[in-house]
């Protein structure tokens, strides 16, 4: 490897494939190579210089990721890791050997799928029927218009399509927790009231998707709800299961 370091994508058990005609991040695309130390692997590939998060980077390291997870568990790193030198990563493979092991074992046959609820903006009219202070401001800026009125009927607004949303969003993640091994929260969002993942059955990853579909269906007076995945398993990994810097 180069001055640049180690580009570690995940850990992996020692038997698992590398996909064929796949290339990592950097242009041209980084060779991917699989480090073995005892029982693990790290998928690594040479660190190209000035890393940023580019747009074929990105896609690069999660097409690789979902790849590598269709043979097998792995433990995902996030874009940007990078280790100074292979001595680093084996020596922390070999460290962590029986924690990954189970982790790779705990995150066997599954996938990770994102929720996160927004406030449907188009549902003023049935957000003013339902709400007697809303009504109210809206009363009181036709009568008497100006700056502060607008204000306070705006913020109102705002306030109570935000709480609809969390209301709806925390009701579809009740329903579906059931369907999961486990469930997160994710960090905060701008505009996001709830920011979930899931941890799934692969096999379930397409019932339980068309499930969470159904119930935003039947929430939309309410809510928006996005849907990412299958997506590799970041969300159910210890803060830091590879040490190194982040690019970017």
């Amino acid at each position: 490897m180069t001055e640049d370091g180690i580009y570690v994508y995940a850990i992996v058990r020692a038997d698992h494939p590398l996909p064929l005609g796949l290339g990592g991040v950097g242009d041209p695309p980084g060779v991917v190579e699989r480090l073995d130390e005892g029982r693990v692997a790290a998928v690594v590939s040479q660190a190209p210089p000035q890393l940023r998060a580019r747009r074929r980077d990105l896609m690069a390291h999660q097409e690789l990721l979902l790849t590598l997870a269709d043979d097998g568990p792995v433990l995902p790193m996030r874009f940007g890791m990078v280790a100074p030198d292979e001595t680093v990563v084996r020596r922390q493979l070999s460290d962590a050997e029986e924690r990954h092991l189970a982790a790779l074992e705990d995150l066997a046959g599954r996938v990770e799928i994102n929720l996160k609820a927004l406030p449907a903006d188009d549902s003023l009219a049935a957000l003013v029927q339902g709400d007697a202070t809303i009504r109210g401001l809206r009363e009181t800026v036709r009568r008497r218009p100006g700056y502060e009125a607008n204000l306070r009927l705006g913020e109102a607004v705002a306030t109570a399509l935000a709480r609809r949303a969390a209301e709806a969003g925390h009701e579809i993640v009740r329903a579906l927790t059931p369907r999961a091994h486990a469930v997160t929260a994710g960090p905060d969002v701008s505009g996001c009231q709830v920011n979930m993942s899931f941890l799934v059955d692969r096999g379930d990853s397409a019932g339980f998707t068309a499930e969470a579909e159904r119930l935003a269906r039947h929430h939309s007076d309410r809510v928006v709800l996005r849907i990412a995945g299958p997506l590799p398993c970041y969300s159910f990994l210890e803060p830091r299961a590879l040490a190194g810097r982040a690019g970017g």
